[in-house]
């Protein structure tokens, strides 16, 4: 394995290079969010897969993931949620927790556990890692940031309460400016988001994604579902054209005694790729690589790149207290895909 310094600069050139390949700084500056003309060129895309979308279908569990970088993050980054590499930035959610949550004896006003008391985070860093902002979202007992993602001219950024069937704020963050912009209000924990470069409309997912909602932009609901697979639960996506999102996540399956103690979970890491129209899974697969505090590599922070028959992904799945703190980690795998 490399040694630190190397593994920084490694990580550190392959999240500079996807950037400049693919960040774009359009400004919006309403509340109303503009597409920017790349936004709208990707509106325009012909229904063909990109090469994401293929090189992940040739991805199985056999597939063999390289571990080529880590860069470590020398701020308080509390406990990661997604991340997203955009505009000669890379931006981090986070939840600083200062009263965990309760679970009640039995529910109470339609919760299961107390609001707890938190801080939403999104870190807004160079492409070494070196922190440039920290924007504070959030409001009363909605604390929590999703899973995010990028359309090209905005980050759009989910914060709920930190328990189920609860509610949450949608915003969007400018990448040319970083402002803020607060979008609408759902009646649910949203844990992540993605915007369908195609309709306009933004894709979220609540508490263990189990159910999918859909939105225009101004914060109409015009679509929802229910998640047919029981799998893992998703944590961070990103959209993949042609109308596809790409999600990675976890599940805690319980383990016997013998094999990890009392109360000992098992972390199942895995990748989905989700059609957009059809609402099916169009392929998945495990994924049990560990990171230095034990994790699974797919437990929160996910987002992935393809070029020809390479796949990138990059993780961010510790906590700022654990192991090494919070590392950004890259992996590389070869492929084969059809076509």
């Amino acid at each position: 394995m490399k040694n630190m310094a190397t593994g920084r600069i490694a990580a550190a050139a392959a999240l500079s290079a996807c950037l400049a390949a693919g960040g774009v700084t359009m400004a919006a500056n309403s509340t109303q969010h503009t597409a920017s003309p790349a936004t709208r060129a990707v509106a325009a895309e012909s229904r063909q897969d990109s090469g994401l979308a293929r090189a992940f279908d040739a991805v199985d569990r056999n597939t063999a993931w390289q571990l080529t970088g880590k860069l470590k993050l020398n701020f308080a980054t509390y406990h990661t949620e997604g991340m997203v590499r955009a505009g000669g930035h890379i931006f981090l959610s986070a939840v600083q927790i200062i009263e965990p949550t309760q679970k009640y004896p039995t529910p109470q006003g339609g919760y299961d556990r107390t609001p707890g008391r938190g801080i939403g985070h999104v870190f807004v860093m160079d492409t070494e890692g070196h922190l440039q902002r920290d924007i504070v979202l959030g409001e009363g007992d909605m604390y929590h940031p999703g899973g995010i993602d990028s359309d090209g001219s905005s980050v759009w950024v989910p914060v709920a309460q930190y328990r189920p069937n609860s509610s949450s704020i949608i915003y969007r963050i400018d990448l040319k400016t970083l402002d803020v912009h607060k979008e609408f209000e759902v009646k649910d924990h949203i844990g992540g988001i993605v915007r369908d470069a195609v309709t306009g409309h933004l894709v979220g997912n609540n508490w263990g994604s189990r159910h999918f909602y859909e939105w225009n932009e101004q914060g109409r609901q015009t679509a929802d579902w229910d998640n047919s697979e029981h799998f893992i639960d998703y944590q961070d996506c990103q959209y993949v054209p042609d109308r596809k999102m790409l999600c990675g996540g976890v599940t805690n399956l319980p383990q016997t005694s013998a094999a990890g103690g009392a109360g000992a979970v098992y972390e199942l890491g895995g990748m989905a790729l989700i059609d957009l129209r059809s609402h099916r899974v169009l392929h998945e697969v495990p994924f049990q690589q560990w990171s230095t505090a034990g994790h699974v590599v797919t437990r929160n922070p996910l987002k992935l790149a393809a070029d020809g028959d390479k796949i990138t992904m990059w993780a961010a799945p510790d906590n700022g207290e654990e192991g090494n703190g919070t590392e950004i980690l890259t992996y590389q795998a070869s492929v084969h895909p059809a076509g």
